[in-house]
């Protein structure tokens, strides 16, 4: 007869973000279990780290290693582990299921964590933004928000979504004002795409790795926090309004991935976003599924409209795009923005990246065949931003536009004049989303 351990066996999988709010809300401060690892995936860079001792707390005086969740069968054989954790988003349904097999397979239960086990609570009201996919356009969405509520005279604290790419134990809690603070912290593309927009426009920023500190620290400054969703994923801190995008660009991925369905089932409001740049039949497609799926849910109509500085120097211009990088990574989206931008701007020629890419980026492209002839803007670590660099100063082309977020020119050297694509929410209907959201504060002000 096997003697019973003391400690349940755990494994986390992961990508640096939910995993990590997992670990804290659920098992870092618990004597019943021993988490022997994180495993990681979609992010490039992120394993062979370890969760460093300070954010483990007292069970872990070494840490908890970080491993690349190609090793999890390994790893759940050799260290006897009885449970694994599913903790990263955007993944279709079939593959959470793929590998709930292996797992099972290997010895272990697959057990994911929902939303009332991992949801911190705050003092002051929370208005939360998800989507069903990454690239919905949720940033945009939050932004237009934090404007509104400022004319209202609120004073508004963002909390996005986690995006600790670098040193976990400088990054527990991060506040970002400036876009020094960004250099400062050694902000990635990736980081800087979600973070720079905000401060642009005078908003707070909060991010990092300890979400109970970092609401703590939050609420004691703002009138009402405003989540940034990442990804697909449910919000860390419980909602008083939880507002979902939906993408007419994508009609049917309302159900198909995780946990995109959960935060469609959670919605109070949803908005069908990009309704400018969808067909009819796709944005009626959406809202029946909506509908079907939530009928307590207001859906609402949005727009996502495009500016492109000086489309005169794209005019019969060949063309480079680069667009935001997770919205055609792991978001699934072929193009982007900026691809939209260059056609309505009469480019003489959207060229390719592909023949120009330097091995770290023809890595993105095998990896994700689905992209389009657009250039993904990938600086997860300092060689991949090189390496996109040279990619854009090997291209063949007169002009770059750049739709990532983030000030591309000001990261790297590129031999090519930048013109920057913006693209921002707008209301679509009336009644919309501001008249909602005059609704819900006369129930907290």
């Amino acid at each position: 007869m096997t003697k019973k351990r003391s400690r349940r066996r755990i494994i986390v999988m992961g990508a640096a973000g939910r995993d990590f709010h997992n670990f804290n809300q659920v098992y870092r401060q618990n004597p019943e279990v021993e988490v022997i690892a994180f495993t990681a995936a979609q992010i490039s860079g992120i394993a062979n780290r370890s969760y460093p001792p300070i954010l483990a707390g007292s069970l872990y005086p070494e840490g908890i290693p970080i491993v690349d969740e190609t090793q999890l069968e390994t790893l759940c054989q050799q260290e006897n582990i009885d449970q694994v954790i599913f903790a990263y988003s955007d993944v279709t349904h079939s593959q959470v299921m793929h590998i709930a097999s292996r797992v099972l397979v290997a010895g272990a239960d697959f057990l994911l964590l929902g939303p009332e086990h991992t949801m911190l609570t705050a003092k002051v009201p929370v208005i939360a933004v998800s989507a069903v996919r990454t690239g919905c356009g949720k940033s945009q969405t939050t932004r237009w928000l934090s404007k509104l509520l400022r004319q209202k005279g609120l004073k508004v604290a963002i909390i996005r979504h986690p995006m600790p790419y670098g040193d976990l134990e400088k990054q527990r809690v991060q506040r970002f004002t400036t876009l020094e603070d960004l250099t400062q912290a050694n902000c990635t593309i990736e980081e800087r795409e979600e973070y720079e927009p905000h401060l642009v426009v005078g908003n707070i920023v909060y991010a990092g790795v300890d979400y109970e500190l970092i609401v703590k620290q939050a609420q004691e400054e703002a009138d009402i926090i405003v989540w940034d969703g990442g990804n697909n994923d449910f919000p860390f801190i419980r909602p008083d309004l939880h507002i979902v995008l939906v993408d007419p660009l994508r009609p049917g991925n309302e159900t198909t991935h995780h946990p995109g369905e959960v935060v469609l089932r959670m919605a109070d409001v949803v908005i069908i976003a990009k309704v400018d740049a969808a067909a009819d039949a796709d944005i009626q497609q959406v809202r029946e599924t909506v509908q079907q799926v939530n009928p307590k849910a207001l859906i609402i109509r949005g727009k996502s409209p495009i500016t492109l500085e000086n489309p005169e120097l794209v005019r019969d211009r060949r063309v480079l795009v680069v667009e935001d990088g997770p919205t055609t990574t792991h978001g699934g989206m072929a193009y982007g923005a900026g691809y939209i931008a260059a056609t309505r701007a009469h480019a003489a020629a959207i060229v390719d990246p592909r023949p120009y890419a330097v091995a770290e980026i023809a890595k993105i492209y095998e990896k994700y065949p689905h992209i389009g002839p657009v250039l993904p803007a990938m600086g997860y670590f300092p060689a991949q931003l090189k390496a996109l660099e040279d990619t854009i100063n090997h291209a063949e082309v007169d002009v770059v536009i750049a739709a990532t977020p983030s000030n591309l020119g000001a990261l790297i050297q590129v031999n090519k004049p930048i013109i920057r694509a913006r693209y921002e929410f707008a209301e679509a209907q009336t009644p919309g989303l501001g008249d909602r959201i005059e609704q819900f504060l006369t129930t907290i002000l």
